[in-house]
């Protein structure tokens, strides 16, 4: 009777269930790296500003709060030098990224017949939510290289689940590609707060833009930055016209951010020094877990930001090399989850507490 699921791909993780298993049976325990789900603590300002919010007996509006989007444009012009994104028109709160990106080709009304580019190694909801408006999507290394007809196109920078951060050249040309050719441009930047060997730049930073948000939208989200992947917040900005067409579908949907959500969002945007605590833990992670995998004759490729380790060993293929770490009780994620040229390779997550990063450390050594 209803078929919509049928649509869609498979959901991936289910096909982790006996390396999970295998990797839960070591006398240790698991150490399980396989999701970037944080394990850090929410921060305290955040807590309280959602505690003094939360007497919210009326309904949210779609378009949000004036000072969660204001926090938002605060936070892009601070950390992202981003400038001149109107917190009236040019930026909307969004329940988790997630919901945005798999909706984002339904809401605007991309649908059979349409096109939308991905890149070759994606987060599956790209794939997903162009399914789910029954578009076809194509992956690609280079968006610009793609000969015909395209609504949307997908930039991810830093990547899930590579790490790899695009560079600013790559990024401008993208861009003059997609207004050339009436393409709608989305980055979804939700990592941007962690690049390690280089720092990432926004598809709204000028020298990418040239000063105007036409044919761009950048997707963030607090998630990672902020440890508030239970919370579901973040927001899209920069095509006015395009905003504006979301929050106008969004409105007859109800889909909005609950009031002490977005109080949450405020504080946890005007606030860098929890950003940076979580950055060293993270940083002081990926030291440990870079140098125990290499030692270990893994290799480890880009991860130049981001919350994971692209690791490769040449012995295995992505299953194998999912069951020789699920052996020590260490679970990871196939690279081909996330399209055919991760086929060899392992998404290692560095979203484990220092004592279960440590246990991982200590079985690679042995």
């Amino acid at each position: 009777m209803f078929e919509t699921s049928s649509r869609l791909p498979d959901f991936p993780w289910d096909k982790l269930d006996p390396f999970k298993q295998k990797a839960a049976a070591h006398p240790d325990g698991i150490v399980d790296l396989s999701v970037g789900s944080p394990v850090d603590p929410v921060p305290a300002l955040v807590k309280q500003a959602l505690a003094d919010a939360a007497d919210a007996p009326a309904y949210p509006t779609t378009i949000g709060t004036s000072a969660a989007r204001q926090a938002a444009v605060d936070w892009m012009a601070r950390r992202l030098e981003v400038t001149g994104v109107d917190p009236q028109r040019g930026v909307l709160p969004v329940i988790g990224t997630k919901e945005l990106i798999m909706m984002l080709p339904t809401l605007l009304g991309i649908g059979a017949g349409d096109t939308v580019l991905i890149p070759d190694l994606a987060y599956p909801t790209y794939e997903a939510g162009a399914a789910l408006a029954r578009a076809a999507s194509v992956p690609v290394a280079d968006p610009t290289a793609y000969d015909g007809p395209v609504r949307v196109a997908y930039l991810n920078s830093p990547r899930n689940p590579s790490g790899e951060i695009t560079p600013p050249d790559d990024l401008r040309r993208a861009v003059e590609w997609a207004r050339a050719n009436d393409v709608l441009l989305v980055s979804d930047e939700c990592y941007t707060e962690f690049g390690w060997d280089e720092k990432p730049v926004s598809v709204l930073h000028p020298d990418v833009s040239g000063g105007s948000f036409d044919n761009l939208l950048a997707v963030h989200s607090l998630s990672k930055r902020s440890n508030l992947a239970g919370y579901r917040g973040g927001f899209v900005a920069g095509d006015e016209t395009v905003v504006a067409e979301l929050l106008a579908v969004r409105k007859h949907a109800g889909l909005m951010v609950p009031s002490p959500i977005q109080a949450a969002m405020a504080a946890a945007f005007a606030d860098d020094a929890h950003v940076e605590e979580q950055r060293a833990r993270y940083l002081r992670r990926r030291a440990v877990l870079r140098e125990a995998l290499t030692d270990a004759g893994w290799e480890i490729t880009l991860s130049n930001g981001g919350l994971y380790l692209w690791a490769s060993h040449p012995s295995y293929d992505a299953y194998g090399s999912v069951g020789a770490l699920a052996d020590r009780g260490i679970l990871v994620a196939p690279g081909a989850f996330y399209g055919t040229a991760g086929e060899r390779h392992v998404r290692v997550a560095l979203t484990g507490t220092d004592e279960r990063v440590d246990a991982a450390v200590k079985r690679l050594q042995e």
